[in-house]
């Protein structure tokens, strides 16, 4: 039996997101869903949650779910099997982007989160296509549900977050690099340098999703993580 997979949402988001693949791998996977909801600095929130998963784990994380992936890989390395970054960035925030989060922050204290969420997602999350509406509105859902001080949590934590670089260069173990061709947030070329970081990585890049491939694109999203729960583990 393949060991637990523990799947990290990303910002704003819930185990929804990863609705389909939970349905598909839990028949012969055990599957948790790790929240990131609890602290204003990546370290919390990876110190928070090792306490919660289990004693050696496969770790997939999506967007912000990503970058606490890799700081949980830098503290544990020894917990973590393989490792898989869906559409998320190994490099700390620019000071612009960081600056950008202020009046995002304002908003959502006002009470307008959700239209933060839809002015941000529009043009740089979603790829073209029929399922860009379905997909949108449960996003706004998954937000709606998680409530603006998450938000707020969030978007500190992003801002200072650490840069991955020296983690991803020491990484051991087999990782999947996996992103939408449509992906303005978190673009391929972003994806093809953290591939090219790590020494045992496998870069799968999806021609008809955006920023959420496991909504996006799931039946392959799926394959490929059991293409990569499937790899031979190897201590090295």
């Amino acid at each position: 039996m393949a060991e637990p997979l523990v799947l990290l949402p990303g910002m704003m988001c819930d185990a929804r997101l990863f609705g389909p693949q939970i349905a598909e791998l839990s028949a012969d996977t055990a599957v948790m869903v790790a929240p990131i909801t609890q602290g204003e600095r990546v370290e919390e929130i990876a110190s928070n949650l090792l306490d919660q998963l289990p004693r050696k784990f496969a770790l997939a994380g999506l967007s912000m779910g990503g970058i606490v992936a890799m700081e949980l890989l830098r503290r544990a390395p020894d917990r973590v099997t393989r490792l898989a970054l869906m559409d998320t960035n190994p490099l700390a925030e620019t000071p612009q982007i960081a600056a950008a989060r202020e009046p995002q922050i304002v908003a959502a204290r006002a009470g307008r989160m959700l239209d933060v969420m839809r002015d941000e997602m529009k043009p740089n999350y979603l790829a073209p296509g029929p399922r860009q509406t379905e997909v949108l509105n449960l996003v706004m859902e998954m937000a709606d549900t998680l409530g603006p001080e998450v938000f707020v949590r969030q978007s500190r934590a992003l801002q200072r977050r650490p840069d991955q670089q020296t983690t991803l260069r020491k990484c051991k173990v087999p990782t999947l690099v996996l992103c939408g061709a449509h992906d303005a947030l978190c673009p391929v070329k972003r994806h093809e340098f953290m591939a090219e970081l790590i020494p045992y990585a496998t870069l799968k890049v999806l021609d008809n999703a955006g920023h959420l491939p496991p909504l996006e694109q799931p039946e392959e999203t799926t394959k490929a993580l059991r293409d990569w729960m499937s790899q031979p583990y190897v201590l090295r």
